[in-house]
């Protein structure tokens, strides 16, 4: 099995499966309880049993296509055709009650996401890429130039100079800024045209592969290093309408 459609329910369940445990006693303790990576960031139970349930449909319905997750990845190559999870992106607004995480999930090859699935458990909000490919839906239209723009931001992290100064040109330039703490959501506010842009920074593939197949879809640009379409390796990841984009990218290399 590897048609889209088929792919696509797949998906369905996998996510549901995830879904359905974090809504109940996902959200309990000790399932909340954080220790730090070595990155420094946060990781809960829950984000590990969360990876372990939606794998465990994938693993099954497609055994010859390897997941890709965030808490069990170790560094390597990706191979030509995967899932990519992140089972809770947003896991430090998770353990602080804080609605802006979601179950992240693609389907790539050739490092391109053909098939994305984005669910905002307590949002009750699911987004996902139409089951077969075709013209790209007409997002709402937004700002195309930064004076104007709502422009999301994620991966700040702190004591990075290079990062300080894009806040401050951002907060002197951009209409507004909004930092809401998962790639995964300020992607799908792109494509649903709540924020204009969104820039984030040092992205995983898990992170931003669901995302960035949402905006595509609905006509934006996903783009990376060099203002060239976004790859795995890229070390920014800039979405909106393409002139915008192509701003917010230079602006970031322009401070290297």
């Amino acid at each position: 099995m590897n048609e889209l459609p088929d792919l696509h329910r797949v998906a369905q369940e996998a996510v549901d499966a995830g879904v359905e445990w974090l809504t109940g006693e996902g959200t309990t303790t000790p399932w909340t309880r954080v220790r730090f990576k070595s990155s420094g960031e946060e990781v809960t139970p829950a984000d590990v049993e969360v990876e372990r349930r939606v794998t465990e449909v994938l693993a099954d319905r497609t055994p010859d296509i390897p997941v890709i997750a965030e808490e069990s990845y170790t560094e390597g190559v990706l191979p030509a055709r995967c899932w990519l999870l992140d089972p809770i992106d947003g896991t430090m607004n998770f353990t602080r009650g804080a609605p802006g995480y979601a179950v992240s999930l693609a389907y790539m090859e050739e490092g391109s996401p053909l098939l994305a699935l984005v669910h905002a458990p307590a949002l009750r909000r699911r987004w996902s890429t139409g089951a077969t490919p075709g013209p790209a839906v007409q997002r709402p239209t937004g700002a195309e130039t930064l004076s104007r723009a709502v422009v999301g931001l994620t991966g700040t992290g702190r004591g990075n100079p290079r990062v300080a100064r894009l806040v401050g040109h951002l907060y002197n330039e951009a209409y507004r800024i909004r930092v809401q703490g998962a790639m995964s959501l300020d992607l799908v506010g792109v494509s649903e045209g709540w924020l204009d842009a969104c820039v984030c920074l040092r992205p995983k593939p898990w992170d931003v592969a669901a995302g960035a197949a949402l905006v595509r879809e609905r006509g934006g640009v996903v783009l990376g290093a060099g203002g060239r379409d976004f790859t795995p390796d890229s070390p920014v990841l800039v979405a909106g309408a393409s002139s915008l984009a192509r701003e917010l990218v230079a602006v970031w290399e322009s401070f290297s």
